[in-house]
């Protein structure tokens, strides 16, 4: 790893981020070769990576296939998945499973040796690949970004901010950061994670406010989908410094059951996150409480030891007591448009992982497909971007993002008032007038798509279109939206 210490910095590649996608597209184009320049805007234990709770899925089982698992993805994305990039994903994700084990990351296998296989919902067969249980994202940021350390080719740029992308001649040709250092390089790749942390009640870690859309909008690219917000299920609720604390799937994979207040169960534990997700809400709105419970009983907590420390911490015994849960904002199923090697529209920029929109997804993630995602169109990213050609001349620098990347209050609470699991016409109207321009795009996609389907529910439009499916919603770059089908 080389430390950045002048106030320009030349490289083939700049990765915006230091989750597991940046870090995996910093190592692939490094092993191809190139010179990487990795700008991490915080610590790698503040990604959203690095406390991900889900694994990898991939069709490692001798029950399963790619086929089957591709099934599953389609029928999680009601009707919008587009079907070359989940065909792609369910292809390759056992052999990216693979490369990681030869980079070192020990996954969690039985006493022969064989991947143990977790189940979470939407899935048919077991297929999760976790590394420490619950701790997958820890041990896989903690592996890659020890690798990266001691990669030559490698150029750390820590605690630095992208604020502009440089564009010369319609192509993006690198980047600024915040203390004003410049990056040229013949391809950017953003890998800055989602826009949870713009809802009041997340998951995710504060940062996680989709800065590296609003670069790549402001530069000139397309963004698609970002009516779809996914709302995790079971998001522990009511406990001081545990809100938004994420209770894995996993865990309802094990058999964990979700009761009422009445102790009843109400809903298939392992149907989509969509499904899930609503029935608690309907739930909670009929009886006007503000949790329902998470039974993990007669679960084994060495299964999951992270999650029963942190909740002991706080007081639970998750052997002999109930957890409190409520959906809470989880995952941006869209971003930055991309193609299958991560391209965006505007020349010389790609995006991979929750950043980027490439269909995958549909209206509604499969559990534990977006990591995989990280690592298949992560190498395919980077080495594309290797051929973009050199750089022969200056870059202009564009605009800077709107002030209003760091969210208030008023906005997080504005997006889970209007923009939650329930919205209409009349609360996203407002939204379009709030000083947020991310919350702003985010309200005049979910107008658009005037239906309810997978994580977008609209009150007043209840029933799924079957006329748009396979149709994205897509903003251009002066914020105006429509819709394209993908195939």
């Amino acid at each position: 790893m080389r430390m950045a210490s002048a106030s320009r910095t030349d490289a083939d590649l700049a990765v915006v981020g230091a989750g597991a996608a940046g870090l995996y597209v910093a190592l692939v184009a490094a092993q191809a070769g190139a010179r990487v320049a990795l700008i991490a805007a915080s610590s790698f234990a503040q990604t959203a990576s690095y406390w991900a709770q889900g694994g990898l899925a991939a069709a490692l089982a001798l029950e399963d296939s790619a086929e089957i698992h591709l099934r599953d993805t389609e029928i999680a994305g009601r009707g919008l998945v587009r079907t070359s990039a989940a065909a792609l994903l369910c292809d390759e994700a056992p052999g990216r499973v693979r490369d990681l084990e030869r980079l070192g990351v020990s996954f969690d296998a039985d006493r022969r040796g064989r991947l143990t296989l977790g189940l979470e919902g939407g899935h048919s067969v077991r297929r999760i690949v976790h590394a420490g249980g619950s701790a997958t994202g820890r041990r896989l940021v903690r592996q890659l970004s020890a690798l990266a350390a001691e990669e030559p080719l490698v150029e750390v740029l820590e605690h630095a901010r992208a604020d502009t992308l440089l564009v010369r001649d319609g192509r993006c040709a690198g980047l600024r950061c915040d203390d004003g250092r410049l990056v040229r390089a013949r391809a950017v790749v953003i890998c800055a994670g989602g826009a949870a942390a713009l809802w009041a009640r997340t998951t995710n870690p504060p940062g996680s406010l989709g800065t590296g859309m609003l670069l790549a909008h402001v530069a000139g690219a397309e963004l698609a989908d970002l009516e779809f917000m996914q709302f995790h299920p079971t998001a522990v609720t009511g406990v001081a410094g545990r809100e938004g604390f994420l209770m894995t799937e996993a865990i309802r994979g094990e058999g964990a059951q979700l009761l009422d207040s009445g102790g009843e169960r109400f809903v298939d534990e392992l149907a989509p996150r969509d499904e899930v997700s609503r029935a608690i809400d309907l739930r909670l709105l009929d009886s006007g409480e503000r949790c329902v419970w998470l039974d993990m009983r007669e679960v084994d907590p060495a299964l999951f030891p992270n999650i029963a420390e942190a909740l002991a911490e706080s007081g639970i015994d998750v052997t002999r007591e109930l957890v409190p849960v409520a959906p809470a904002a989880h995952y941006m199923v869209g971003g930055i448009t991309t193609d299958l090697e991560g391209r965006s529209t505007l020349p010389g920029l790609y995006a991979v992982g929750e950043s980027a929109c490439t269909g995958l997804h549909g209206a509604n993630r499969l559990a534990s497909n977006s990591l995989s995602e990280c690592f298949v169109f992560g190498a395919r990213a980077a080495l594309a971007a290797l051929d973009e050609p050199a750089l022969d001349g200056e870059a202009e620098v564009q605009p800077a993002a709107p002030e209003a990347m760091v969210a208030s209050a008023q906005t997080k609470a504005a997006l889970w008032e209007l923009a939650g699991l329930r919205r209409n016409r009349a609360g996203l109207e407002r939204l379009l007038e709030d000083p947020n321009p991310l919350a702003r795009l985010v309200a005049a996609c979910a107008l658009s798509r005037r239906e309810t389907r997978g994580v977008h529910c609209r009150e007043d439009f209840p029933e799924l279109d079957p006329a748009l499916d396979l149709l994205h919603t897509i903003v251009a770059p002066d914020g105006s939206t429509r819709l394209e089908r993908w195939d």
